[in-house]
């Protein structure tokens, strides 16, 4: 059994999430731009909640909306954000994302997402595990559309990738009018090769902003720039 996560602000339940806690998410839910003052979120993918829960932290947005395709994540989702300071402004439905993008209307100024990105790996026999890891229930063309079709007129579309992702999602991106506004590379330690590409878009195509990110100088020594970017959140950095 999974031990919760205690956050500065809010803990994470992760007993019955596939994939539980890591650095990606909080990475992401550390690094989106909120200057535009985003007043409604899409959180797709949602697993434990905890983009979600640090947006609702970070920012004033009245609506903080998630998706999540297991039920069991989905339920696990519900309880984390009912017992966190902003119940009243987080809401996950159950559903795929490509049943979300057929029924409702809605737009958002901010959609995130740590999406199931192994598209190649071996797969193992726990089914929910690989709905978490594999791109079968959330193919990237899939949610370059979903982003598309939810995202306000100055919206922010942002997720986490596999860096060897990066240029085939930023390509699906572009067929569909999305356009890379910043990238940041991210690395464990210095002279370690790029594992994670954290990306925003938007509807408007100008000059990408590129940044990096070394998140160790050695094992268990973090960088500056890694502790100022998520000390809001872990408890002891």
């Amino acid at each position: 059994m999974s031990a919760p996560f205690n956050f500065k602000q809010f803990t994470v339940q992760q007993d019955r999430c596939a994939m539980k806690i890591g650095t990606d998410g909080v990475l992401l839910g550390s690094w989106v731009s909120l200057n535009h003052n985003p007043e409604s979120v899409l959180d797709v993918g949602a697993g434990t909640g905890i983009l979600s829960l640090q947006l609702a932290q970070r920012c004033e947005a009245e609506t903080i909306e998630a998706i999540e395709i297991d039920e069991a994540a989905f339920e696990q989702c519900v309880a984390n954000f009912e017992s966190s300071p902003w119940g009243n402004r987080l809401f996950c439905f159950h559903a795929s994302a490509q049943e979300f993008a057929a029924e409702m209307e809605e737009e958002y100024d901010l959609i995130i997402s740590n999406p199931p990105f192994y598209t190649d790996d071996y797969k193992s026999e726990d089914s929910t595990r690989n709905t978490a890891r594999f791109t079968d229930t959330l193919p990237f063309r899939d949610l370059a559309i979903l982003a598309f079709q939810f995202l306000s007129e100055k919206g922010i579309f942002a997720l986490i990738l596999p860096r060897k992702e990066e240029e085939y999602f930023i390509a699906l991106a572009k067929e569909v009018g999305l356009f890379p506004k910043r990238i940041c590379r991210v690395k464990g330690t210095a002279t370690s090769e790029v594992k994670r590409s954290l990306l925003e878009f938007t509807f408007e195509k100008k000059e990408i902003v590129y940044e990096e990110l070394i998140i160790e100088v050695s094992r268990h020594v973090y960088t500056e720039d890694y502790i100022n970017l998520v000390k809001d959140f872990y408890i002891k950095m």
